[in-house]
């Protein structure tokens, strides 16, 4: 076999490792859900949002929840029996808005029990996904987030603010057609997360945690713990399946020349770690 042949043989591989991997990657995540599924007697969805590159160019790309993913949504959860709980595994930035209320909408609608595990962080939308179900089960570490709705680039509530701290005369046209968006946008969106969490929280509580989440109190990336969380009035769960942890991990961030975040990779005893030898 001469250069050419392998310089030709390296690139078929080059070629086909990428797709060898992803394939069976997408094998090994539809074994580990059925697997979960059959123990916990659910459909479970997974809404997974990282940051992906682009197969041939290399570019990162950051997705979130968008119109096409609550389509996906709302037909897993038609083809669900009303009596079957349903399991989400979410992992968000969040998304627009209207995909998140139609999810949310969809899911404080089941009769059936549903599970929202939350790994790492839910965010904005995400967090309203996580509102609507009955029971959230987090990592001890894992956040959710506020849900005040973003005019453009900027925070609904602190275009509300202008008005607020400027006479109107001096505040240019543009700037007074924003608010009014904004005072709309900020009023929907506390009424959807109220009326979200009145059925399983009362009225009074729903309508406090409403307008903690949507005032603007907080930036929008702010990050809510999970003893923040209770002292809101929100039930959070622990401990997450160890099923989760491991369907995370075969939804790898894109491959870097050089990564950030290095450890040998498998669970140390204390012993090990102390650098003691078992008994043979």
């Amino acid at each position: 076999m001469g250069i050419s042949d392998l310089i030709w043989v390296f690139f078929i591989l080059s070629f086909l490792t990428p797709t060898v991997r992803q394939r069976w990657l997408e094998r090994e995540r539809l074994r580990l859900m059925r697997q979960l599924e059959h123990k916990r007697g659910s459909r479970l969805i997974t809404m997974i949002y990282r940051q992906e590159a682009l197969a041939f160019l290399g570019f990162p790309i950051t997705r979130y929840i968008n119109i096409e993913d609550s389509e996906e949504v709302l037909r897993a959860i038609r083809m669900t029996p009303a009596d079957m709980p349903i399991d989400i595994l979410l992992h968000t930035p969040g998304g627009l808005v209207l995909a998140a209320e139609q999810i949310a909408r969809a899911i404080s609608g089941r009769k059936a029990k549903v599970t929202v595990f939350v790994p790492h962080y839910a965010m904005s939308g995400g967090t309203m996904i996580a509102l609507a179900a009955d029971e959230i089960i987090m990592d001890e570490n894992a956040v959710l987030g506020p849900v005040d709705p973003q005019i453009g680039q900027y925070p609904a509530a602190s275009i509300l603010r202008v008005l607020a701290t400027k006479d109107r005369n001096e505040i240019d046209d543009e700037t007074l057609i924003m608010a009014d968006i904004a005072e709309k946008a900020q009023a929907q969106v506390r009424e959807r997360v109220r009326s979200i969490l009145a059925a399983r929280m009362g009225e009074e509580t729903a309508v406090q945690l409403a307008e903690a989440l949507t005032d603007g109190r907080w930036t929008h990336d702010y990050p809510i713990t999970c003893d923040q969380l209770r002292d809101m009035g929100l039930c959070i769960s622990h401990p997450m399946p160890q099923e989760i942890y491991q369907l995370m991990h075969l939804y790898p961030q894109p491959g870097q020349r050089r990564p950030s975040i290095q450890y040998v990779p498998v669970p140390y005893d204390k012993r090990e770690a102390a650098g003691e030898r078992h008994p043979s």
